[in-house]
């Protein structure tokens, strides 16, 4: 009898952390803000993201001529602004004259700082290159000057001779992987960085990769999930977080 009661409580047991572990939803991430309804990396889509209740925002940034550390996603400037060519090339004064689709300017990431204000994780993505130690910097005077934490940031990218010269540059700040290949083929990137998280591609993300990220210490974001189909079925890999453009459809 007594052993029927212990194997009923062991049972018991087993089924409670395995529906925790169901229970457990994913962080919701808002891509470049909540680009579903605004203009991506905008102030705009940032404040619907936050409007929407996400965990965590990423954007993407670059160094400009001038030295500013700006937020926008293409190298070039033609697919949403009303001027062409390579954003990199231009100054400050220079970009402030350039109209974002939907009557946006381009704003730096100062002030998207200064909106997020601590609501919510930064994933700051370093899109251009020789943009880790101006980031670097602008992070350390948030968090010494403005009341930010390490943890109020996540820096990533795809470049990661990026990664290796911030995490030189700081030894606390978490980072995460960016990959669009091989998930499995960024673990030895994110030893070496003692990144906190992988970012892969959904598409080349299955059930079982999922498991061994998560069994070699990493969390793991994917990116870019938007069909309900596809999100449930992140959810059912437990995932730890989900990079969406529709941030209201996880849930």
């Amino acid at each position: 009898m007594r052993k029927h009661t212990i194997y009923l409580l062991l049972l018991l047991s087993l089924v409670l952390v395995q529906n925790c572990i169901m229970d457990k939803k994913p962080l919701v991430i808002g891509h470049r803000g909540a680009m579903g309804h605004e203009t991506e990396n905008t102030l705009a889509s940032v404040q619907k993201a936050m409007d929407l209740g996400v965990d965590m925002i990423e954007i993407d940034v670059f160094k400009i001529k001038s030295g500013e550390i700006v937020v926008f996603h293409d190298v070039y400037l033609d697919r949403l602004t009303d001027t062409t060519g390579k954003i990199e090339e231009f100054d400050y004064q220079q970009l402030r004259n350039v109209n974002v689709e939907g009557g946006h300017a381009i704003p730096l990431l100062v002030e998207v700082l200064n909106l997020i204000d601590k609501k919510v994780t930064l994933n700051i993505e370093l899109k251009g290159a020789g943009t880790a130690t101006d980031v670097d910097s602008i992070v350390r005077r948030y968090i010494n000057q403005n009341g930010w934490s390490k943890v109020d940031f996540l820096i990533s990218s795809f470049k990661w001779d990026e990664l290796r010269t911030m995490r030189k540059l700081n030894a606390d700040i978490p980072i995460a992987i960016l990959t669009e290949d091989e998930p499995l083929e960024s673990l030895p990137i994110a030893q070496e960085l003692n990144a906190v998280a992988i970012n892969p591609d959904f598409v080349k993300l299955d059930k079982e990769k999922v498991h061994k990220i998560k069994g070699a210490g990493f969390k793991i974001y994917p990116w870019t999930i938007d069909e309900p189909t596809d999100i449930e079925m992140a959810k059912s890999w437990a995932v730890d977080g989900i990079i969406t453009n529709y941030p209201e459809r996880i849930n």
